[in-house]
């Protein structure tokens, strides 16, 4: 109901030309293709013996896999803390207490406005330098960049989840007794997470991807681990293509996790609008039965 009130239904001729558009965008989609692969025949970069160690059991235990895991502990360690983070400042920013309001302001709109590179470089050097953290200091550089940046990101998901919902939520939870904070608490902050979720996941991606960026300061993750072992053997450019293949592998998968996660949200929403109402009724029946047994205790 909604796209045929936002556009118009394309009728014979422009479904005639979407159709014509998409096969000329294919085949220039894969004349791009064919000309990568054959330039990069031309210059020997297609020999089987450059892939030969892509596919040998060493290569994966010794080091993509390794890369793999530390990338992926990486993403867990900062999607646990943007989370935190973003509940956290997000809450703030909703708050009431101009202080509280203030700060968590500017420490959002700091953090989001700082490239994530720049804040891995600055922790790389302020936890191996000034604090002289023992332990693989670059992880946790690259960890604590993408909880402030990413947390920052998350903060604005919830504030802006919040403000999306109707006034009524708010209005009913003042209703029935509570206070701002609670209604905040109990009914607002749920609801914006359940609505964010997609965007959620849609972030999550992004950090998985910005671990990537821990290569700058040495840190041991996938593509770090791919360079050092193609380096020496001249096959560079097949490391970094077996390593683009696997980052897109995992981001589709989250990608689709999120598309299945929407479409669930929004088919409960759907049986939610169309289930009776009968919440309010049930409240104000044990209202009523309360009210009479109190009553007759009097």
């Amino acid at each position: 109901m909604s796209a045929s009130i936002l556009f118009d239904t394309p009728g014979p001729k422009a479904r005639r030309r979407i159709l014509i558009i998409n096969i000329v965008g294919a085949l220039i989609a894969v004349g791009i293709v064919a000309w990568i692969f054959f330039g990069l025949a031309a210059k020997g970069q297609m020999q089987p013996e450059q892939w030969d160690d892509f596919i040998q059991a060493s290569t994966w235990k010794n080091y993509l896999l390794p890369g793999l895991l530390n990338t992926v502990k990486a993403a867990i360690l900062g999607i646990i803390g943007s989370v935190i983070f973003g509940l956290v400042f997000g809450i703030g920013r909703l708050s009431q207490n101009k202080l509280i309001n203030g700060f968590s302001t500017v420490i959002v709109e700091f953090f989001r406005a700082v490239p994530v590179l720049l804040m891995i470089v600055f922790f790389n050097v302020f936890f191996s330098r000034s604090l002289e953290l023992p332990g693989d200091t670059a992880l946790w550089a690259v960890v604590a960049a993408l909880i402030f940046y990413n947390g920052s990101v998350v903060a604005e998901l919830v504030r802006s989840g919040v403000h999306n919902l109707p006034k009524g939520q708010r209005e009913a939870g003042i209703a029935i007794g509570l206070t701002r904070g609670m209604s905040l608490r109990y009914i607002e902050i749920p609801q914006a997470l359940v609505a964010m979720l997609p965007a959620l996941i849609g972030q999550f991606v992004v950090i998985l991807k910005d671990s990537a960026l821990g290569y700058i300061i040495s840190f041991n993750e996938l593509l770090f681990f791919a360079r050092t072992y193609s380096s020496p053997n001249g096959n560079v450019l097949q490391a970094l293509i077996v390593t683009a293949v696997i980052f897109i592998l995992i981001n589709f998968t989250l990608s689709k996790i999120a598309e299945q996660v929407s479409k669930r949200l929004s088919t409960r929403v759907k049986k939610a609008k169309n289930a009776p109402a009968v919440v309010g009724t049930t409240a104000v029946t044990f209202a009523e039965t309360g009210t009479k047994d109190d009553s007759k205790e009097q």
